[in-house]
């Protein structure tokens, strides 16, 4: 989609982006010497099309996201994807004075990787530094605000935020009612939420009830590898705005095979001993 987008160059929002692409100017290709580009705006979109191809063969998404509104930054996914973050964080809490990071799940499109408070967590701050673009739900609000506190790190990668996207196409509420909405089956762990993986993070410490850390592993893995596929529908429904929903839709990816599992007694048992905070 980046190669049919102009609104990240000076001067040219969506308007007139849609006027281009009425006029057949579909792309950076057709625009050089196109009979419909304004000869004021012609030498200098030249140039500036021209480093557009070179950031984008350097797999540079930074000069796009900089230069694209926030609400088009969607524009991204496909030209990056390899080179994707989706991840998701689960805490002690909302992020009072003493609240912390208790699992992180990264899921690449390939691999899903966890990192786990008091084992491997310092790991996650390298890993995600491989990565040229993140996708989260709600990251901007909370995940990566929580990551830069707890890591003294600062996360500039370019960064698409589900939630706001999904907003715009009509879904709004938290991760798992759009999820609903949209026919997402999370099986066992339906009554799992984000209060719920704090009382299974409680139970892990005290217990050291190894299945409840599992079914928060779970939980939190379920979160992330469900970005990739509302990722690509919210992609779908955005390029389906264009002339271009035939040619550059993808197809809904699958799923990965989760390595951890919800442990029934331990979810059975927490509902009841919680049953009037439930």
């Amino acid at each position: 989609m980046l190669e049919q987008t102009f609104c990240h160059l000076p001067g040219i929002g969506p308007k007139t982006e849609a006027g281009f692409w009425a006029a057949g100017i579909n792309g950076w290709t057709e625009a050089a010497g196109h009979p419909a580009m304004p000869a004021r705006k012609a030498e200098m979109m030249a140039r500036q099309l021209d480093e557009s191809r070179e950031r984008l063969r350097a797999g540079d998404a930074g000069f796009f996201a900089e230069r694209l509104p926030a609400n088009q930054h969607w524009r991204l996914f496909p030209h990056f994807r390899e080179r994707v973050a989706y991840f998701d964080i689960e805490t002690t809490g909302l992020g009072a004075y003493g609240d912390h990071i208790t699992t992180i799940a990264l899921y690449d499109g390939r691999a899903i990787r966890h990192y786990v408070h008091g084992d491997n967590l310092l790991q996650f701050a390298r890993d995600i530094r491989d990565f040229d673009l993140l996708v989260t739900f709600n990251g901007k609000t909370f995940d990566v605000p929580f990551i830069e506190a707890a890591f003294g790190m600062r996360l500039a990668t370019p960064h698409i935020d589900l939630r706001y996207i999904l907003a715009s196409l009509g879904y709004r509420g938290g991760l798992k009612m759009i999820e609903r909405a949209l026919g997402f089956d999370r099986g066992e762990l339906a009554d799992v939420d984000g209060y719920f993986a704090v009382l299974l993070w409680n139970d892990y410490q005290r217990k050291k009830n190894q299945a409840a850390l599992e079914t928060l592993l779970a939980y939190n893995m379920v979160d992330t590898v469900n970005l990739e596929a509302l990722m690509v529908l919210a992609y779908n429904q955005k390029i389906a705005q264009t002339p271009f929903a035939a040619s550059l839709r993808l197809p809904t990816p699958s799923a990965p095979p989760i390595p951890f599992a919800a442990d029934a007694p331990t979810v059975s048992r927490l509902q009841r001993q919680y049953m009037r905070a439930w």
